[in-house]
């Protein structure tokens, strides 16, 4: 006859509920996995079948007891380290947003905006159609598959632990998310410049003809050009928004190491640039 103990069940609890822990806060953040339209059932499936997967060959975890304080703060510590890998591939899609909006205002469709789910807030027509193409390339590109090789060699890298994590992996983000701006920048110049000269040339229209209605021919040259430059820069977007989605699953891979590291008292490596994660396709 089989007995377990109260230790036994304890073990087998904290065994799966620490790795489906850092698993869940990648899904609820994460791009894709953590859409509002995907229903919070097949999110929570999806982890606990990636649990049961990757649970029985992770390193062996600490024997504490779920129920206790430093079982708690397992669970917090795994939540936090989840989050952080899955807004790193988070924010490149804040970035190609940001194009979206700065596009929209400079072609005058800053009126046009919708109710963003993802946000809880507005957007502009041109980022929700940026968003849907960064979307695609995502799954083109195999992104996601990626994404999840990250999270489960991020359990080796970093093991589940009950020594607190430091903020060196945090900073890491953080310095990250400055390049929303910039690369949102970047992404919407084409358009900008396109439209200031389109704007200039108005101007100098307007000037030389001023019996010309500005505001009834001035609007729609310049929707119609903006509209025309975003389609000409669509085969383009490919290459870029592809290194963008290279850099954050690095980040995401680099910042459970940074921690271990820490952990260890050891340096923290230097950024990985240029090198392709394994599994990730080119678009051609």
């Amino acid at each position: 006859m089989l007995s377990f103990s109260s230790a036994d069940i304890n073990l087998w609890v904290a065994g799966l509920l620490w790795p489906l822990t850092r698993i869940l806060a990648l899904l609820a953040s994460a791009p894709l996995f953590g859409n509002s339209a995907v229903p919070a059932s097949v999110k929570v499936s999806l982890g606990t079948l990636l649990a049961m997967v990757i649970a029985p060959v992770v390193p062996p975890q600490p024997a504490a007891d779920p129920l206790s304080l430093a079982g708690l703060l397992i669970v917090v510590q795994e939540m936090l380290i989840g989050l952080a890998m899955g807004f790193s591939i988070r924010i490149v899609f804040a970035a190609v947003e940001m194009a979206g909006e700065i596009s929209s205002l400079t072609m005058g469709l800053g009126f046009a905006t919708f109710f963003d789910p993802n946000t809880q807030g507005r957007s502009s027509a041109i980022s929700q159609f940026l968003a849907l193409v960064a979307t695609m390339l995502f799954l083109a590109v195999n992104a996601h598959l990626v994404l999840l090789s990250a999270l489960v060699e991020s359990f080796y890298s970093l093991p589940v632990s009950a020594s607190p994590v430091y903020g060196g992996g945090f900073k890491q983000l953080a310095d990250w998310g400055g390049r929303i701006f910039s690369t949102g920048v970047q992404l919407s110049l084409p358009i900008v410049a396109a439209l200031l000269i389109t704007n200039v040339a108005l101007g100098i229209l307007t000037r030389a003809a001023p019996q010309l209605n500005l505001f009834g021919i001035g609007f729609p040259i310049t929707l119609g050009v903006g509209l025309l430059v975003v389609a000409m820069t669509l085969p383009y977007l490919a290459t870029p928004v592809q290194n963008w989605f290279l850099d954050g699953i690095e980040r995401a891979r680099l910042m459970p190491r940074t921690w271990s590291q820490r952990q260890n008292n050891a340096p923290p490596a230097p950024p990985v640039q240029g090198r392709r994660p394994a599994g990730l396709s080119v678009v051609p």
